[in-house]
């Protein structure tokens, strides 16, 4: 009698055992998914994917002269509101970026000569050019782009600007939006 009741014991053990062990597992697993997913956000706002060798033109560093220019404010279009009733409407809060540029040179292409010397007498159509591109999005579609797809159309304004691809790249730092 003793025997079958150790054995029964046993047995209600080892299910309560295995019962634990699932919901442990369970709590593991969700909260792993979401460290997974908090880890893709923190890459995502950090840009740790964008960087694809060979993806620009190859230019050393020594051959890369950096026009530093002034610290950008643009007032940014207005993003649409979802109102109480459920219609679409435009936000009045205006929305700003500030962010510093910088303009990357190919000391080596054949229109750098040209441009190099007085490429500050330029920064005031270089940052209409700029403003041209950022003003026209909103704060959601800066947030989500404006170091890929944005940089890509600020770059590519400032080259038809030049009608020249001397400038080859630019940097943005410290953006910050109000």
């Amino acid at each position: 009698m003793k025997k079958n009741l150790l054995s029964v014991l046993i047995l209600v053990l080892m299910i309560v055992n295995i019962a634990l062990s699932a919901v442990m597992m369970i709590n593991v697993l969700s909260t792993n998914q979401k460290t997974a997913a908090l880890m893709d956000s923190i890459g995502a706002a950090m840009n740790l994917e964008m960087y694809q060798p060979g993806a620009g033109p190859e230019v050393a560093v020594s051959d890369t002269e950096t026009h530093v220019m002034e610290p950008m404010t643009i007032q940014l279009a207005f993003s649409n509101v979802v109102n109480a009733d459920g219609t679409v409407s435009k936000s009045d809060k205006p929305v700003y970026i500030v962010f510093d540029i910088s303009l990357l040179m190919d000391k080596n292409h054949e229109d750098y000569a040209e441009f190099s010397g007085s490429i500050s007498s330029y920064d005031s159509m270089i940052t209409d050019a700029i403003s041209a591109v950022v003003s026209s999005y909103t704060e959601e579609e800066c947030r989500a782009a404006f170091t890929t797809d944005i940089r890509n159309e600020i770059l590519t304004s400032i080259q038809t600007l030049f009608k020249s691809k001397f400038i080859y790249g630019i940097t943005l730092s410290n953006i910050k939006y109000g």
